[in-house]
């Protein structure tokens, strides 16, 4: 079956269009625009500039993807956006190009939910199966690991990294980065408690989540020392993937910059 294209949209003839793409009425599709096999535009999507998209995306009325960054040094250079595929992309979603001095892309991986009004900026990397609810704010070089979640009108700073499988409560200012299995709320949000309803409803083992209770009351509620944590932990049979895995990630922050560990090694 080939592309399904309202009469009533603009496509530029160098659209590449695979099997079974739908583009509803007064969407408008630029030259270099690579839609895969069975995504679907309702009405109203802008594509601009280098856009990939992979198969069964579905983008709703008022979406714009890659417009050109907000970013004052950004001089017109080729970047772009690439999308994987079955993606959720509500009404009025922003997801901006990448730029020179990023990695001059924007990324989005597969089977991710954009909720209404929330922004994606430039050279941003979202992993998988992440849902980023209404109204939330991605600043410039954020990275969201798979399985992350963050809550409505959330505002994330620039070069934050969410962790894997963390809770970003509604109306959070996200400064620092957001360590992996852990909820984060307030402003500026901190470390509140493990995420355990998400790490139970993703199969997490009992083992791994009292392990991480552990290892979340010695570094948060104790003050262990991060040197420390591994011995207590390894003493009490909690040295787990999991565990090993949050605190390399506490010790990477640490030495960033702000709580920002990539800040650190962007600016080298």
């Amino acid at each position: 079956m080939s592309a399904t294209v309202s009469p009533l949209a603009h496509v530029d003839p160098h659209a590449r269009l695979e099997e079974g793409v739908f583009i509803g009425p007064f969407c408008t599709v630029g030259p270099e625009v690579h839609l895969g096999r069975g995504t679907r535009l309702e009405n109203n999507v802008t594509l601009m500039g280098r856009v990939r998209m992979g198969a069964h995306n579905h983008v709703y009325p008022g979406a714009v993807i890659g417009a050109p960054p907000q970013d004052l040094s950004y001089q017109g250079a080729p970047t772009e956006v690439v999308i994987g595929s079955h993606n959720t992309i509500r009404e009025c979603v922003t997801i901006h190009r990448g730029t020179e001095r990023g990695q001059g892309i924007t990324r989005v991986g597969d089977h991710n939910l954009l909720m209404a009004c929330c922004h994606v900026a430039h050279d941003c990397t979202v992993g998988n199966h992440v849902v980023v609810a209404n109204g939330t704010l991605l600043g410039g070089h954020v990275w969201v690991e798979d399985h992350a979640v963050l809550s409505g009108n959330v505002a994330v700073h620039q070069f934050v990294t969410v962790g894997a499988y963390s809770f970003v409560g509604g109306v959070s200012g996200v400064r620092q980065d957001v360590p992996p299995f852990l909820l984060v709320d307030g402003n500026p949000a901190r470390p509140k408690w493990i995420n355990a309803v998400g790490l139970q409803r993703h199969g997490f083992s009992r083992q791994v989540i009292a392990a991480l209770h552990e290892a979340f009351r010695l570094i948060y509620r104790s003050r262990t020392p991060l040197e420390e944590v591994q011995g207590v932990l390894q003493s009490q049979g909690h040295w787990l993937p999991e565990v090993q895995r949050l605190v390399h990630f506490l010790k990477g922050q640490r030495q960033g910059q702000h709580g920002r560990a990539r800040e650190r090694r962007q600016a080298a």
